[in-house]
């Protein structure tokens, strides 16, 4: 037993003094080949288990025989070691090679396509991994020119809507300067209308620039939706009238939610004005409040616009859309912020906007999360 016990200790410490000159050997070449690496490492093993015996054949636990038969057999070991440990390393180079082509294609603006063939499990997980970064980057890119355009667009339009009124306003100035102008007082009304006008696409460009930068401070508090629908409804009563659309609060769920009441109202309202311009006269416009599931409430304004085209649903929401104007029936009076603007305040209640198509008009939805606590009573008001 002790003869065994010091074979064991003399063959580690031959295998230990093989095994620290392997450590060196792989740190001095840790920026070759991985083919090096394993070449390195399956030299290692052949080359401790030969010191291992060297050691032991010195220490006389070994005859000469026996050690050159032992030596002989680990040296065909270490032939065939290397042999296999090279081939793999090439193998596992060329794999990787293939990876580095694909990637410096995806790298320069295109798609990754996982190069064919058999690999590794760890290099078909980063090709996996690859694969779903370039799609998340390809959505990202498509998001990009989407709102890149939507900013021509977008500079486009508020310009021309800009150069209208101010014409306008420089013509109506010149004349009362020039007392030319017959009705005075007209011409004052007029003016304080397109100022008002102004002040309106002003106040949807800040509000919009500050949804985009993320500076939009929310003030949530527990209400009613009796109490955003009653009062989205009052405050776009007059426009409708004016235009002779009807509004209707369908039946509204005694539903709880947790919102910035101000930014709430300003998202029904946006939505209560694009509906009733896109409405004809004698039309309806119908608001009303559900909950849906046990943790969301939707609040929905349906027009009477006609529908819009299937191919442009994805892009309402988006900044400066107005959609085709042949169906509307007056022209819009904004710079096609206010549905940007609906859709920036929702998200960030960590809700979500939407449109789609019904009978004869358009049903927009916003999703919020609900507030509702067992054994709590809400009344408030709904209709106009």
């Amino acid at each position: 037993m002790r003869d065994l016990l010091l074979i064991a200790l003399y063959a580690l410490i031959g295998a230990a003094g093989a095994g620290l000159l392997g450590a060196l050997a792989l740190r001095l070449l840790r920026h070759r080949s991985v083919a090096v690496a394993l070449t390195v490492v399956a030299a290692v093993a052949v080359t401790a288990m030969l010191a291992g015996t060297l050691v032991v054949a010195w220490a006389m636990f070994l005859s000469a025989h026996d050690l050159t038969v032992v030596t002989t057999v680990v040296g065909m070991a270490a032939v065939v070691s290397l042999a296999v440990a090279l081939a793999l390393g090439r193998w596992v180079v060329a794999r990787s090679n293939e990876l580095t082509l694909a990637a410096r294609s995806f790298g320069e603006g295109g798609r990754f396509a996982a190069p064919g063939g058999e690999a590794t499990a760890e290099l078909a997980q980063l090709s996996r991994e690859l694969e779903a970064t370039s799609a998340r980057l390809a959505e990202s890119r498509e998001r990009e020119r989407a709102l890149d355009a939507s900013r021509r667009e977008l500079v486009a339009w508020i310009s021309h809507d800009l150069r209208t009124p101010l014409a306008g306003l420089r013509a109506m100035a010149e004349a009362l300067e020039d007392g030319m102008a017959q009705d005075p007082e007209r011409y004052f009304r007029q003016i304080r209308t397109e100022v008002e006008r102004l002040n309106s696409m002003v106040g949807d460009l800040f509000e919009l620039s500050r949804i985009h930068a993320g500076a939009l401070t929310l003030s949530p508090s527990r209400m009613s939706v009796y109490d955003l629908v009653g009062d989205a409804l009052a405050g776009a009563d007059p426009l409708a009238r004016e235009l002779g659309v009807r509004l209707v609060g369908d039946p509204v769920d005694a539903v709880p939610v947790e919102v910035d009441g101000k930014e709430m109202t300003r998202v029904l309202g946006n939505l209560l004005i694009n509906a009733i311009r896109r409405t004809p006269a004698d039309g309806t416009v119908a608001v009303a409040a559900e909950r849906r599931g046990h943790d969301a409430v939707v609040l929905s304004v349906t027009d009477g616009c006609g529908g819009i085209p299937e191919e442009d649903l994805p892009r309402v929401f988006d900044t400066g859309w107005r959609g085709n104007h042949a169906r509307t029936p007056t022209p819009p009076a904004g710079a096609g912020l206010g549905l940007a603007i609906v859709r920036g305040i929702v998200e960030a209640h960590a809700g979500q906007a939407g449109v789609r198509n019904v009978p004869g008009g358009c049903r927009f939805e916003v999703t919020l999360p609900a507030a509702f606590q067992p054994g709590a009573q809400f009344s408030g008001r709904a209709g106009c």
